[in-house]
């Protein structure tokens, strides 16, 4: 059954504003979400895409739409701006390493799994390989030529954009004009058996020296970049469905050329509503291994890195992620991970809280317009950020009620806590095991050494070592609070 309490709005790249979400098929959804080239290992910036529709994912199931969320993996081709120009990724790391091209995919492939399945993201409902779809992608070229839009030149077929220009429109998502790109295309080698330096391969001869390589009805060769996710997409989810995600880089040209080839081969417009997850930046500025402003998740986790101070915990990487919308840009640097982390620590402590409130006959927190705020943060193009504030307007609230300064009934805590669980640990993903734990039972017991000698500095009326202790805690984010029972203290 549906939550249908509000709409759920998602910003629609080809258009440029919210739209309301409304499936083809009622209560199912269909999305593709494009996947790693695996030749190297996966960074920090394609994380955040894939938590990022690890996050929509979630939260359609958790609405209730039965969902099938393709995401592909690219173990072949010209990966590079263009798709025509350039070595092989996958080919270029097999020389480097003196291994077989597919040893290169397995290795990282293995390597994606692993950093995502510590990230808690869920498994997509199909993972196709582009190596595996080879005939798919061939069948796809043959309508495209057999519809007039594509053109073999020396065993290389190439999809011709002033002619589907003529009757659809090249650059309807990222808004480009075809005069102006064709004005500013540099003629790069290779292209001269274009009709026009714009056109992209759909198929590459492959030269004598090329490793990777399928036979097909132009000769030995292999898929263009963009053709791969055409083909399986379409394959697995129709010709027409409802969402496909992305960074923002692949906005143009691939999405772009996806939209032409499903026009092309099909007639219609492949999707209904185009999602596109910002970049993230490191200190500031742009990632790069050549700069050395990189950092991979494996480092993170480990600490092993001259960037950051510490190591951090997947899942507070990843609450850092999601503290960030999906359309933002978001700056990772050690100071505002270390926020993150105090800021996790105390929203899980209030969830372990919240199952032992003590109960009233009268509620002064308003359960329900506080739980109805959550789904409105998610319905609005599923907004974590202002979703994570409300959660801490629960932390807030736990706090109180646990001091005796507010109070809840049983129903109302009941529900309080059930829709804690449901928004961070099913919605966010969030998951709370062994983070940090050897660092937080050493913690625990320094200060609780500290709350020792405070108490005997009590004892012995010497206030100014009491207070001492006290505010050089409180500078360093780690707060004491004396109660009957005791003193605790919370980070």
């Amino acid at each position: 059954m549906l939550y249908n309490q509000n709409q759920l709005k998602i910003y629609n790249s080809i258009s440029g504003k919210k739209e309301d979400f409304t499936p083809i098929h009622s209560g199912k959804i269909g999305m593709y979400v494009c996947g790693p080239t695996v030749y190297n290992f996966v960074h920090l910036g394609n994380c955040r895409t894939f938590i990022s529709f690890d996050l929509v994912f979630r939260y359609l199931k958790h609405l209730g739409y039965q969902v099938r969320y393709v995401r592909n993996i690219t173990d072949v081709g010209h990966i590079v701006d263009d798709a025509d120009a350039g070595e092989d990724k996958i080919a270029q790391k097999a020389r480097l390493e003196q291994i077989e091209p597919m040893e290169v995919a397995q290795k990282y492939t293995v390597n994606f799994h692993q950093i995502l399945k510590q990230f808690n993201n869920l498994e997509p409902s199909i993972e196709p390989t582009a190596t595996g779809h080879i005939i798919e992608q061939i069948q796809v070229i043959q309508k495209i030529i057999d519809n007039g839009y594509g053109y073999e030149v020396n065993g290389s077929v190439y999809f011709d954009i002033e002619k589907f220009d003529q009757t659809y429109d090249y650059g309807v998502l990222s808004g480009r004009n075809i005069e102006d790109m064709i004005a500013n295309t540099r003629e790069l080698d290779g292209q001269s058996d274009k009709r026009n330096p714009l056109d992209f391969a759909l198929w590459k001869k492959a030269e004598a020296e090329h490793i990777m390589r399928w036979p097909s009805p132009w000769g030995d060769g292999f898929p263009g970049w963009h053709l791969e996710c055409t083909a399986m997409s379409t394959k697995y989810l129709g010709d027409h469905f409802d969402i496909h995600g992305g960074g923002m880089d692949l906005k143009f040209p691939h999405h772009e050329c996806e939209i032409a080839q499903n026009e092309a081969s099909c007639g219609n417009t492949p999707v209904n509503y185009w999602m596109h997850a910002n970049m993230l930046t490191l200190n500031g500025k742009k990632m790069s291994k050549s700069t050395g402003n990189n950092i991979l998740p494996q480092e993170l986790f480990s600490g092993e890195n001259t960037i950051l101070s510490k190591a951090y915990h997947p899942a507070v990487v990843r609450f850092f992620i999601l503290q960030a919308h999906y359309r933002s840009i978001l700056d990772f640097s050690d100071d505002a991970i270390q926020a993150s982390e105090k800021g996790f620590q105390r929203l899980m402590e209030a969830i372990d809280n919240a199952a032992n409130l003590p109960v009233s006959s009268h509620s002064n927190f308003n359960v329900q317009e506080w739980k109805q705020k959550c789904y409105d943060a998610m319905n609005d193009d599923f907004n974590s950020p202002i979703l994570i504030a409300h959660l801490f307007d629960a932390v807030k609230a736990i706090n109180l009620i646990q001091d005796g300064k507010e109070s809840i009934t049983q129903n109302d805590k009941e529900v309080l806590t059930a829709t804690l669980n449901a928004f961070v640990f099913d919605v966010l993903g969030l998951f709370n095991e062994d983070v940090n734990t050897d660092s937080n039972d050493k913690l625990e017991n320094v200060v609780n050494i500290l709350i020792n000698m405070r108490n005997e500095a009590r004892a012995n009326k010497d206030f100014a070592l009491s207070d001492l202790i006290r505010n050089q805690l409180a500078a360093i984010g780690i707060e004491l609070k004396d109660g009957k029972e005791g003193t605790t203290f919370t980070l």
